[in-house]
């Protein structure tokens, strides 16, 4: 009997996309009102951010930025 590869394929691809995800777990926030969080961008690594950190301002002086590290983060479930 032939196997069903069909799982197989989409399960790698399910590990290929998390490994992909933990790649970028630096991130900058902007902070919004009531203590929450709105992710602007994501990075590899902590250098990166802070590059980018230093051009945010130039681009919107008004809102406030912080360089968080996302290693919980989770996908939406479908």
């Amino acid at each position: 009997m032939p196997e069903n590869t069909d799982n197989k394929t989409s399960q790698s691809d399910n590990q290929s996309i998390a490994y992909k995800e933990r790649l970028n777990s630096w991130a900058i926030a902007r902070q919004l009102p009531n203590t929450q969080r709105e992710i602007v961008a994501r990075f590899r690594s902590r250098s990166d951010a802070d590059g980018y950190m230093r051009h945010l301002p130039q681009e919107i002086p008004d809102a406030s930025y912080m360089i968080v590290f996302d290693c919980q983060r989770q996908e939406a479930a479908i």
